[in-house]
Formats: C-alpha cells, sequence, structure tokens
C-alpha cells in the first residue's frame, strides 16, 4: 500500500480539531449527564422502594440490553416519527447520557453498597438523617471506589462517540469520512483516525492513573 505521506499530514490537523472542538466536548457533555442520571437510578435502585427500584431495574436492563447504536437512532430518527424532532447534537449527547447512566447506574450502586453498613449506623448515631449521611459519609467513600470503573467508562465513551458520525455530528470519525470521501484515501484516512483515538485515549489514561495515585495517598493520610 503506498501511503500518501503529504496527506496524512494535511489532514492531521482537520481530524484532530474534529476530535477536539467535536469528540471531547461531546464525550464531557454525555459524561457528566450521564453521571447525574446514573446517581439517580442507582439511588432509586437501594431506595427499598419497590416502584422505584422497579423502574430503576427497567431501566438499566434496556439500556444494556440493547446496542448503543440502535438507541441513537431510536431518538435521532425514531422520534421525528411521532413529533419530535431534534438536531444531530442534541441526539447524540441524549442518546450517549442515557447509555452512559444505564451502565454507569451499577457501578455507583456497587460502590455506595460497598461502604461498610458501620458508616451509616454512625453517621445515624450522631444525629444525621439518612440523606445527610448519604451526602457526607457514603457519597464521599463511594466516590474512590468508583473512579477507576467510571474512568474506564469515560474512556470507552470517547472511542464510542464515533457513532455519532452516523447522524451528521461533526467529531473526530465524520472529519476523517469527509476528508476521505474527498481523497479517496479510505485505509490511510481511517489508519489516521484511529491512531488520534489511541492518542487521546493514551492522555486520558495517564490522567487517570494520576486521579488514581492522588486518591490513594489522600485516602491512605
Amino acid at each position: 500500500m503506498n501511503i500518501d505521506w503529504h496527506l496524512v499530514g494535511t489532514s492531521l490537523w482537520p481530524i484532530v480539531r474534529g476530535g477536539l472542538l467535536g469528540t471531547i466536548p461531546l464525550t464531557l457533555a454525555s459524561f457528566v449527564a450521564g453521571l447525574l442520571i446514573a446517581l439517580v437510578v442507582a439511588l432509586m435502585r437501594i431506595s427499598g422502594r419497590a416502584p422505584l427500584s422497579a423502574v430503576a431495574r427497567v431501566y438499566i436492563s434496556v439500556i444494556r440490553g440493547t446496542p448503543l447504536l440502535v438507541q441513537l437512532f431510536v431518538i435521532f430518527y425514531g422520534l421525528p416519527s411521532v413529533g419530535v424532532t431534534l438536531s444531530p447534537w442534541p441526539s447524540a449527547i441524549i442518546a450517549f447520557s442515557l447509555n452512559v447512566g444505564g451502565y454507569a447506574a451499577e457501578v455507583i450502586r456497587a460502590a455506595i453498597l460497598s461502604v461498610p453498613k458501620g458508616q451509616w449506623e454512625a453517621a445515624h448515631t450522631i444525629g444525621m438523617s439518612r440523606r445527610q449521611a448519604l451526602r457526607r459519609i457514603i457519597l464521599p467513600q463511594a466516590a474512590r471506589v468508583s473512579v477507576p470503573p467510571l474512568s474506564n467508562t469515560f474512556i470507552s465513551l470517547v472511542k464510542d462517540t464515533s457513532l455519532a458520525s452516523l447522524i451528521l455530528v461533526a467529531e473526530l470519525f465524520r472529519k476523517a469520512q469527509e476528508v476521505a470521501a474527498f481523497s479517496q484515501e479510505f485505509m490511510v484516512l481511517y489508519l489516521e483516525a484511529a491512531a488520534v483515538y489511541w492518542v487521546f485515549c493514551l492522555f486520558l489514561s495517564a490522567g487517570q492513573n494520576l486521579v488514581e495515585e492522588r486518591l490513594d495517598r489522600y485516602v491512605a493520610h
């Protein structure tokens, strides 16, 4: 395979720019919204109230049991059939947020349940309500446990956002597709896009390690 290095050089910045202005903002917005959804769903799961727990279980089951691509298409292409039309960016954020919420909810629930019951009892002993104990005692400890799996979810989401190219969101892979369609050098451009994703994920993995090390030092002290 003959590689057009001039094409590789000239196409690198548009692809990276698509990542910086498309992929990363889309990932951040979806992840933050997804974490909020996940926290609410996790609390519903452990609330002890059967209706709330049942709703949370169904939501998690649907999200985890259906492909992300199908979820994305239902929101972007399916909702207009019932009178709800969304542009590509909101559609992508909603789909990715709901997906993250379904997976992260179980991570957060497990992290909360991993906190010893004695912590709850101690909080109640000093007069804290369940909500106060959760906010001041339980969630900070659960956050340490949930950081590694949630970080992995974030890194996976960076790669999953490539699906947004199918609904015309101008992210990293969409930019690679546009250049490839013009130059007809599909293999070269797609490999270049893969390399950029890889570099992004390397930086994010390094950041994850730093966060975990700092949390370990904080817990040790």
